[in-house]
């Protein structure tokens, strides 16, 4: 028996849930989860099933595609751990948290290697037995730093997904353009307020009784791209912004192994710059 992950989305028409329905049913195939949504707006109709029987993922994909409209988005995916590649800087928060999900087995996924460009968090990934490879910025401008960090994950033959860890570093199109809707990354803020840099203490001088934290897939607009999960804490006025900054550590680590979870397990669909997401 296998287990496959179907992953629709199409143009909207009447019957479609029925249509997949019977292709699983025909088969001889075993539903164990289903979710649907349609974006009436748009006319889109989004579906994640999790299926299980003796079919080949070829044949089952061939079946689908040909009772499903034109220019629909069909993926079935057979789980398995997915490769990624960890950035970070120096903030140990996000990564560490990362690193001990890993451990604990909660994520699916291998974590190839975390490259940073400072030194300083050798020391925990070593503990992982994890290679952790620095490449420096220094005296290089942006885009040769970039060039030595893509030529680097050249060497793995496969890259699910990259995770912003805290990576402190504007990445440019030329390297988003490379892994595109594949780039995770932290914002340490309630998406859209306060973009760029210290929104802690531009929510402090705002005055602000929330705070929190936001991932989301990395795009040419800094801090604009599609979101896939976010959180809060209350905060008063007794709270300076380094209060906040320190409270937001604790946000900010949780809701990045959120979003990662969400995207290994496949529950995420990006379209229009935004994101439908089936969480269970």
């Amino acid at each position: 028996m296998s287990q496959y992950r179907v992953l629709i989305d199409a143009n909207d028409e009447k019957g479609l849930v029925y249509k997949v329905s019977s292709v699983f049913y025909q088969n001889d195939m075993n539903i164990l989860s289903n979710s649907e949504f349609v974006d009436k707006e748009n006319n889109k109709f989004f579906m994640r099933s999790v299926v299980e029987g003796d079919i080949t993922l070829e044949k089952l994909h061939k079946l689908i595609s040909d009772i499903m409209p034109e220019n629909a988005n069909i993926d079935v995916i057979a789980p398995q751990d997915k490769n990624i590649i960890i950035m970070a800087t120096k903030e140990m928060h996000a990564l560490g948290d990362i690193l001990i999900r890993h451990e604990a087995g909660e994520l699916e996924a291998n974590i190839l290697a975390v490259i940073s460009n400072y030194s300083d968090l050798e020391s925990l990934v070593s503990r992982f037995n994890i290679p952790f490879v620095c490449i420096s910025h220094v005296d290089l401008s942006r885009e040769e730093h970039e060039d030595k960090i893509l030529e680097h994950l050249t060497k793995f033959k496969a890259i699910d997904y990259i995770v912003l860890a805290k990576y402190m570093r504007v990445l440019t199109p030329q390297f988003v353009e490379v892994y595109e809707k594949k780039i995770i990354n932290i914002h340490h803020s309630f998406l859209p307020a306060f973009i760029g840099a210290n929104p802690y203490k531009q929510a402090h001088e705002r005055g602000v009784k929330i705070i929190g934290a936001t991932s989301h897939f990395v795009n040419n607009n800094l801090d604009e791209g599609p979101i896939i999960a976010q959180e809060v804490i209350h905060v008063d006025h007794a709270y300076g912004w380094r209060d906040m900054q320190r409270l937001g550590k604790d946000v900010e680590k949780v809701v990045l192994s959120r979003a990662l979870k969400l995207a290994l397990e496949d529950r995420i669909f990006v379209y229009a710059n935004k994101t439908v997401i089936f969480q269970g």
